[in-house]
């Protein structure tokens, strides 16, 4: 007979019980009805920050959360569980659902401790904790930019200086304000880390636009016309938009409580080593349950918790044992990490401290009294050394400590860690010996990082031991080919190198001196995205034109009936009456289908390739020119309306739109290039969702690099803030001639970054502070970019030889496909054969 479960709180921690409980219930043993407060399904609130960079709730869902097709999970989204019938063994839910249940699990959860402040509770105060909370704050920050004087800087404070308190000031410091940071302890960070850390933490956060006060507390929040004063406990008084509280959590027990539960002395619900309550049907995990008398904050002790009760349901005697609080971040671009015994508690524990002012690092080591095990440390500014370091807490060190951590010292190799060492801690996956393991799984088959993901659950959760599980493959012998194909055992950035150092102006010359073969459908396109961008002339001229796959080889998309698109460049989204009606006009001489793009562009559907040369005169003759919608080049650069007519706007995002447009035309690339440019934080570009943003604050802009949306979305990451227009350029065009220049074939930009070793820090080091030597380098390119600009249409249009190649029929020139037929939609053409939608 099947059982009933119920798991009540549907957060991170209830949704690993579900799934670990599905995982292990091969014969359907369990029914579970899921209650979740939250209107959504589960989600990453250790990513929480990360929603301001597009808004979009649905990037941040966990995982399978919904239980779609899977008939043995029921969820109850935005219906909470309001009483417990221990006697009865049922559940009510706010709606008035009933449940029974043979095992109850209590996954409810922590709520916002907000200090008794007079005035929390004025308009204007936020916690942050939920994506509800974050749409708050966003609403907060809209309100009050109209009701505020135009002239300085938008404030807020952040009451608590911790993890969550300093995510919530970078999610502030996004959206357009200068966040103070408060802080009741001396320093920052206060349980992760200790005194020289804490010290290190603040002067870099305080170097990206974040005021820190320590040592002191809010003493009162008063109400200022439209605004808010903020008086702290040092004396100082704070004139800001909205007050924040991020000072902790408590555990919601309250549910527990009414149903006569044991409740820990501070709070949490009492559970014994099986993670199981008073009550020998009720369970309770995560930040709700109060184990070994203490309550857990982070998500790894959660999910340790779930696996217990998930192996306990399925009859198996798993126990909770000591949880792993390490943790690694990157706070407001800070890496900071903390592992094991961090502050030196355990007696006679000695500590080898690098405390590196000039290159912004603090790494300490703690010590056993016979300096051979590492007991804990802390790393802030430089976490590279994290992930070796954390599995060895408990080991024997393997070498030197103060060699361990420093920059020229030795370094901590996979081959050291013990095949029991943690390599995941969020899912407790280990090296080896376990079939669960990472090695297991390389030995299965398992050849890149998503496959570990996908096979073991590790990185999946902070994702701090990605830069692990590359090493682990890496030492078993796993490597990726870098070869660009068959043809080429070169990379394209190698080929690259090899065309622009050699002089090479052909296909035939570059794989007769470093191929082999006659090449094939991915080398070639790819050998003249580099020929192009080299300045090797028009990609239809000579040789070039036979290398262009069907979209480059006719200057257009081709479309699933055979005809092309047509896309004319309209920079910046900014059009003029006169040169609407001419696109009108082309459209309905033509039978174009018309459609605005994401764009801000037009794009005209159904041309014949017959047709495409005098479509492009037409528009051409009035200033058009190609938008290369159709190649691996730059697209568009959106913007939005900025100063010029918004009210909101603090910079002419649109002229700086149509400058970077006209700037970077016809650049190719590995892949296609968008950007955007929004002339507030209100991002009506959607900036962040590009391969560079840009984001105008009252001091200049803000640059963002390496997003995406499509089908793998990814948000750009700021690169530098506050920068004027003469630098935001020079930044850009470096950015882009490196990407040019060492991705691989067909990698966006935001790929492209993420593999890149130091991620944007790196690529900073590069561009903005030259590490590599080569920006001048980088500058002279696209300066010859620039100079050597040709609209791709004309250039055609002025070609007899290149003319001639636009005919369906190359022994009946002129004459159009007949099989391209349409049929009439909503008063335009569409390709025949697509059924008719029925209003």
């Amino acid at each position: 007979m099947m059982r009933r479960l119920v798991v009540v709180g549907h957060g991170m921690v209830g949704h690993r019980l579900v799934q670990a409980v599905r995982d292990r219930d091969l014969r359907g043993e369990w029914r579970v009805d899921v209650f979740a407060e939250e209107p959504r399904p589960a989600y990453d609130r250790v990513a929480l920050t990360s929603y301001v960079d597009s808004w979009d709730a649905a990037s941040l869902e966990l995982d399978g959360a919904s239980f779609a097709g899977d008939e043995h999970v029921a969820p109850h989204l935005g219906d909470p569980v309001v009483a417990i019938d221990r006697t009865a063994r049922t559940v009510t839910s706010a709606r008035g659902l009933v449940r029974a249940y043979d095992a109850l699990v209590l996954a409810t959860g922590s709520y916002p401790f907000v200090p008794p402040v007079p005035g929390h509770d004025l308009p204007g105060c936020h916690v942050y904790r939920t994506i509800d909370d974050l749409d708050g704050i966003r609403a907060g920050v809209v309100e009050r930019a109209a009701a505020r004087r135009p002239q300085g800087r938008r404030a807020a404070l952040v009451v608590g200086g911790g993890l969550l308190g300093l995510e919530a000031a970078k999610a502030l410091r996004d959206m357009g304000l200068s966040p103070h940071v408060v802080e009741l302890a001396p320093w920052l960070m206060p349980m992760q880390v200790d005194e020289g850390g804490g010290a290190l933490l603040r002067r870099l956060v305080e170097s990206l636009d974040v005021t820190v006060h320590a040592g002191t507390g809010t003493d009162a929040i008063e109400q200022d016309g439209s605004r808010l004063l903020a008086r702290l406990g040092n004396g100082t008084e704070l004139d800001v938009d909205l007050v924040v509280f991020s000072a902790g959590v408590r555990p919601r027990d309250d549910l527990a409580r009414a149903a006569g539960l044991d409740i820990g002395e501070r709070g949490g619900i009492l559970v014994d080593d099986a993670c199981r309550t008073s009550d020998p049907d009720v369970f309770a995990v995560g930040e709700c349950a109060c184990v070994h008398g203490r309550v857990y904050g982070l998500v790894a002790p959660g999910n340790a918790m779930a696996e217990v009760v998930a192996d306990r349901l399925l009859g198996g005697d798993a126990m909770f044992a000591a949880a792993d609080t390490s943790t690694k971040l990157k706070l407001l671009g800070v890496d900071v990490g903390s592992f094991g015994d961090a502050h030196g508690r355990t007696e006679g524990a000695l500590e080898v401290v690098l405390n590196d002012a000039v290159a912004g690092s603090y790494k300490k080591l703690v010590l056993s009294d016979d300096a051979g095990t590492l007991l804990g440390g802390v790393l802030v500014g430089d976490a590279t050394a994290y992930a070796t370091l954390r599995p060895l807490v408990g080991r024997p060190l393997p070498g030197d400590p103060a060699a361990l951590i420093s920059p020229a010292g030795a370094t901590v190799g996979v081959g050291a860690l013990p095949a029991d060492a943690q390599v995941c801690s969020c899912h407790a996956v280990t090296r080896g010996a376990v079939d669960s393991a990472i090695e297991a799984a390389i030995a299965e088959g398992c050849a890149d990082v998503p496959a570990l993901k996908t096979c073991t659950k590790a990185g999946t959760g902070c994702g701090s031991c990605v830069p692990m599980l590359k090493q682990l493959l890496g030492a078993a012998g796993v490597g990726q080919s870098t070869a660009l194909c068959e043809h080429f055992p070169q990379s394209r950035a190698e080929l690259f190198e090899i065309v622009r150092s050699t002089g090479i102006t052909t296909f035939s010359e570059l794989v007769a001196r470093h191929g082999t073969g006659r090449g094939c459908d991915i080398c070639k396109p790819a050998v003249a995205s580099i020929l192009a961008s080299l300045g090797g002339g028009h990609v239809l001229d000579g040789e070039q034109a036979t290398l262009q796959d069907t979209n480059d080889h006719f200057l257009a998309n081709i479309q699933r009936n055979g005809t092309y698109s047509v896309v004319p460049r309209i920079p910046g989204g900014e059009i003029t009456p006169e040169r609407l009606m001419v696109i009108a006009q082309v459209a309905q001489d033509f039978g174009l289908y018309t459609k605005i793009t994401g764009g801000q562009r037009i794009d005209l559907f159904g041309a014949t390739v017959e047709a495409l040369p005098e479509i492009w005169r037409r528009l051409v003759d009035v200033g058009f020119e190609s938008g290369h919608a159709y190649g691996k080049a730059l697209r568009t650069v959106k913007s939005c309306v900025g100063s010029t007519w918004c009210r909101y706007g603090v910079q002419d995002s649109v002229t700086m739109a149509i400058d970077l447009e006209l700037r970077y035309r016809g650049l190719r690339s590995p892949h296609k290039i968008k950007a955007g440019v929004s002339g507030c934080a209100r991002e009506c570009a959607e900036a962040r969702s590009k391969d560079f943003g840009v984001i105008a604050t009252e001091h200049g802009w803000n640059l963002y690099v390496g997003g995406n949306g499509g089908f793998s979305p990814r948000h750009a990451e700021l690169l530098v803030s506050d920068v004027d227009d003469e630098t935001l350029v020079r930044l850009i065009d470096r950015f882009l001639m490196f990407y040019v220049r060492t991705a691989d074939r067909l990698q966006r930009t935001a790929a492209w970054v993420e593999a890149m070793d130091g991620g944007v820090d790196h690529l900073r080091d590069v561009i903005l502070h030259d590490s590599l030597g080569i920006c001048a380098d980088l500058d002279a390119a696209m300066a010859t970019h620039v100079e050597s600009y040709s609209d791709e249409w004309r250039g055609v249009l002025d070609d007899p030889v290149k003319l001639a190649r636009f005919t369906s029929f190359v022994n009946a020139p002129g004459m159009p496909d007949p099989s391209v037929s349409f049929r009439s939609e909503r008063g335009q053409r569409v390709p025949l054969g697509i059924p008719e939608v029925s209003r």
